[in-house]
């Protein structure tokens, strides 16, 4: 399972996403910064900075 964290690209913000791909995870953060953050414009390196944030979620012990 795949992780994005919203703090680490907007800091304060808590919200994050799994999913089983990163194209999912990409869409469903697009739509985050849309309607949470007001970003009307997503450009590419917006996209290249979420892609570089998300990571493999860590296993429960």
């Amino acid at each position: 399972m795949r992780l994005f964290e919203c703090g680490t690209l907007v800091p304060g913000c808590d919200w994050h996403t799994r999913a089983d791909n990163d194209a999912e995870i990409v869409r469903r953060v697009v739509e985050h910064m849309r309607e949470t953050h007001g970003e009307t414009i997503i450009r590419e390196n917006m996209v290249d900075n979420i892609k570089a944030r998300i990571v493999d979620e860590p296993q429960a012990a």
